[in-house]
């Protein structure tokens, strides 16, 4: 089977161009300030989505963004897919859907197998996608901590998701076991330090990936 890849969090050229390079199918830019990888130019924002390749979907990362942040970083034509990472509700997201006219994708925070039942429940008509994401860490994602896989086996989710959370190229392949992901999402699992990204780790993520 195939499994869909979203490299989120990069910044510079060289690594937006090596995850593409090596196969992924999503690109994330994160627009959050208390963020490492948080994306405060425009005009970079802009450049790096020109690097990206129409087969590729550009995923801006806002958490509890207001309208006016959304457009101007929309205004870019950087941004093909929102993903909400914060406590946006189903309104929301039905909202923004409707208004801009991107596709959107919600983060759920998971703990529990009620976090992952409640999100189906309150976000499954509205929005596009899901991700499920661990709950425990300082910022909404990108903590490097996984939550307990065994919370999805099993499950039927409604719509198409990724699951999000502490995944490195040494553990994706049990983690799509597990949980029978079809989407897997990596950010801190392919940084060299806090907030940067390796070249090499991308294509490893992506080289696992790959032999699923």
């Amino acid at each position: 089977m195939t499994i869909e890849v979203k490299i989120c969090g990069l910044s510079t050229p060289e690594t937006v161009d090596a995850a593409v390079e090596a196969g992924a199918g999503f690109v994330g830019f994160v627009t959050f300030p208390r963020s490492p990888r948080h994306i405060e130019s425009l005009d970079l924002l802009k450049a790096l989505a020109e690097r990206v390749p129409r087969t590729v979907v550009r995923v801006g990362l806002f958490v509890d963004a207001d309208d006016t942040l959304i457009d101007a970083r929309l205004a870019t034509g950087a941004i093909d897919m929102l993903q909400l990472h914060g406590s946006e509700t189903a309104e929301r997201v039905a909202a923004l859907k409707a208004r801009t006219g991107r596709q959107v994708m919600k983060a759920i925070r998971v703990a529990s197998p009620a976090d992952v039942e409640r999100g189906i429940a309150d976000y499954g008509n509205v929005a596009d996608r899901l991700m499920f994401d661990a709950a425990d860490g300082t910022l909404p994602g990108g903590n490097a901590k996984a939550f307990d896989w065994t919370i999805l086996a099993g499950r039927i989710v409604p719509l198409p998701w990724f699951l999000a959370g502490g995944l490195k190229p040494d553990n994706v392949a049990e983690a799509v076991r597990v949980t029978g992901a079809r989407g897997v999402d990596v950010s801190s699992g392919v940084e060299a330090t806090r907030g940067v990204k390796s070249i090499e780790m991308i294509r490893a993520f992506l080289g696992a990936v790959k032999t699923l």
